[in-house]
């Protein structure tokens, strides 16, 4: 098989081919490799590479094919991993020039259990600074363009993963999740991304371990991609409070499902949040194509006042939990932006998180007394159509300002609170020729099933020309774009607005 053929594999065929002996993962990733040296350049995906490890990796992948053991899930699966996720022997920058030299000695657990599986940790995919926005771009590897318009923006955080998926670099990447940090470059970018239920895969390290808002997850070109990739990260892990015992293999396993039989309920704002008219507009269009698919898609609503507070709140008790030694050792080796959301939480009271834990569990019972009517609740993932990625922050929607940087998540962050498993599936372009993506919000802790509906969506819209999955042209990123390794101007400070009293 030629390069270009091993790269376009999904990672279902690559497993599958290389079980029986027809792929080498050392031609497979050699491959992924060369397409990296080849497209990098112009969308700047990558952070660190550990390309010589994987040759060896691959190698001794090879050989236990050869011999006949046991292979894991992933076996002889190249993948990258998200730069907020720590890696044995490889650089972990976290997007900060305070960890420009970091090099873990252990993998967290969620690496460790992929690589367990087979998965060939070949690079570092770039996010921001700490993970902190939707727009991939920090003091230490630059800016992500996006692989349909590199001087747009791909999303965050974890935008590096969706432009190396979106581009074939590699056939699976992980990414992580509070406010939309993966739906949203997923959605952008053209590819599949699932926010998994809090506790589904594990996190070991995160300092508020009972809090379920921030999660890690699969991303890849298809839903079976993704789905294979969960059910290795998945699993029981006792060093995460909300872990629980998972079977994995009836996770990976596709119930089948007649899409012409699903009842959907569709919401474009879910009554609260901003959306930007024309891609009002293109949500609107895409759901009378998806009507002609399903049994039921109706408009629903439901009272969420109060969420956009609620989230503030609650995202900004990880900023302290998470940086405040360092903010008492010294503030400036925090960037402008993390500084600002650390001191934002620092300036609220026992009385906010108290309010802001009720609030949320008022609304997550509304939630879920809304989600039980219908198979999946359907939303536009984002509310714009990207912009570039030397603009720091969307600032207006409609020509009304936003009273803080991170409003514009409101259709994903709505959804975290919520703690229902969510997952971007592509939905054709919008308004000005971008992946456009489709938020799939499914019952709470119905992950397998969220899956099933949507493959069988998937495949749906993969017979309809305005719904079906879009490509970017490769040849157009055949030139690098040198000014994704600089960065232009500084990120946003927080403003009074959006500070709590």
């Amino acid at each position: 098989m030629t390069h270009d053929s091993l790269v376009s594999l999904s990672a279902v065929d690559a497993r599958r081919l290389i079980g029986d002996r027809s792929v080498s993962p050392v031609e497979l990733l050699d491959a992924c490799i060369a397409r990296i040296e080849a497209i990098n350049p112009a969308v700047n995906a990558m952070a660190a590479t550990c390309f010589e490890r994987a040759r060896d990796e691959a190698r001794r992948a090879e050989a236990a094919v050869m011999r006949g053991e046991p292979l894991g899930l992933l076996h002889g699966v190249p993948i990258g991993v998200k730069d907020l996720e720590e890696t044995a022997g490889v650089l972990t920058t976290y997007g900060s020039k305070l960890f420009r030299a970091n090099v873990p000695d252990e993998d967290n657990g969620m690496v460790a259990r992929i690589r367990a599986a087979g998965a060939i940790v070949t690079t570092k995919t770039n996010t921001p600074e700490m993970g902190a926005g939707a727009n991939t771009r920090n003091d230490v590897w630059g800016a992500t363009g996006n692989p349909f318009a590199p001087l747009l923006n791909a999303g965050g955080s974890s935008g590096g993963s969706a432009a190396a998926l979106a581009t074939g670099m590699l056939p699976l990447c992980t990414g992580s999740d509070t406010g939309g940090s993966l739906r949203i470059p997923a959605a952008v970018c053209g590819i599949v991304g699932l926010r998994p239920s809090p506790g589904l895969v594990p996190g070991d390290r995160r300092e508020l371990g009972w809090a379920p808002i921030t999660v890690s997850g699969p991303m890849a070109r298809t839903v079976a991609d993704v789905r294979l990739l969960l059910a290795a990260q998945a699993g029981f892990d006792a060093r995460d409070p909300l872990a629980h015992d998972v079977d994995s293999a009836a996770l990976a396993q596709r119930r089948p499902i007649d899409a012409s039989g699903l009842r959907i309920g569709f919401t474009d704002d879910f009554g609260v949040c901003a959306l930007d008219d024309a891609s009002r507009a293109t949500f609107r269009a895409k759901v009378d194509k998806i009507a002609r698919h399903v049994a039921v898609c109706e408009p629903v609503c439901i009272d969420m006042r109060g969420i956009d507070r609620c989230f503030d709140v609650v995202r900004a008790q990880n900023f302290v939990a998470q940086f405040a030694e360092i903010y008492e050792r010294d503030p400036s080796q925090l960037g402008p932006n993390t500084r600002a959301n650390f001191e934002l939480g620092a300036s609220m009271t026992l009385g906010d998180a108290v309010w802001a834990h009720k609030m949320q569990t008022t609304l997550y019972r509304r939630f879920q007394s809304l989600v039980q009517h219908y198979d999946v609740i359907v939303s536009p993932t984002v509310s714009v159509t990207p912009f570039p990625w030397s603009q720091w922050q969307l600032e207006a929607i409609n020509g009304k300002p936003l009273d803080t940087y991170y409003r514009w998540l409101g259709l994903t962050y709505l959804v975290s609170l919520m703690t229902n498993p969510a997952l971007s599936l592509p939905c054709g372009v919008d308004h000005a020729g971008m992946p456009f993506g489709v938020q799939l919000v499914g019952p709470a802790r119905g992950d397998g099933r969220l899956l099933d509906i949507s493959e069988a969506l998937e495949a749906a819209f993969a017979t309809d020309d305005a719904l079906r999955r879009p490509a970017p042209d490769l040849k157009a990123l055949s030139e690098p774009v040198p000014e994704l390794r600089s960065i232009v101007s500084s990120p946003p400070i927080l403003s009074n607005r959006s500070r709590m009293a």
